[in-house]
């Protein structure tokens, strides 16, 4: 996949999450971005525009599990801002969620590393200003 980059205000975000769909060659996603960037934001456009029940950050539960429209899984959304160890994560049984046939969403990949699937496609999201994020699909 060649580099993708794209500036998108809060109001495009709908676009922004189809263009993602679209364009994304793996349904596997591991958004990097500092505190407040909007990963979550994002992640509930993307959730919305397949369809999926309401994206919450899994911030307190490590992960939230969304269905689609008729009730079948449509993926996980991981949060691992607060785990100490890749360790917590494999406790959660993260090999099993990653084998699924669903989406996955990952906000702080970078706290498992060693973990991560191998079509596994990194999102940056930069803040620009407090209503405009470049992202970057690489």
């Amino acid at each position: 996949m060649a580099v993708q980059e794209m500036t998108f205000s809060l109001e495009e975000i709908r676009n922004t999450a189809k263009e993602i769909i679209r364009s994304a060659p793996a349904r596997a996603l591991c958004f990097y971005g500092e505190m407040g960037a909007g990963k979550t934001t994002l992640i509930k456009a993307i959730v919305k525009e397949l369809g999926g029940s309401e994206a919450q950050s899994p911030t307190f539960g490590l992960v939230n599990e969304y269905e689609d429209s008729e009730g079948g899984l449509l993926g996980y959304h991981f949060d691992f801002y607060r785990i100490e160890s890749e360790e917590e994560a494999l406790d959660l049984g993260l090999e099993d969620y990653f084998s699924q046939d669903a989406w996955i969403f990952i906000e702080w990949p970078e706290k498992i590393p060693s973990l991560l699937p191998e079509n596994c496609i990194p999102v940056y999201i930069q803040v620009i200003d407090d209503n405009t994020r470049e992202i970057r699909l690489s």
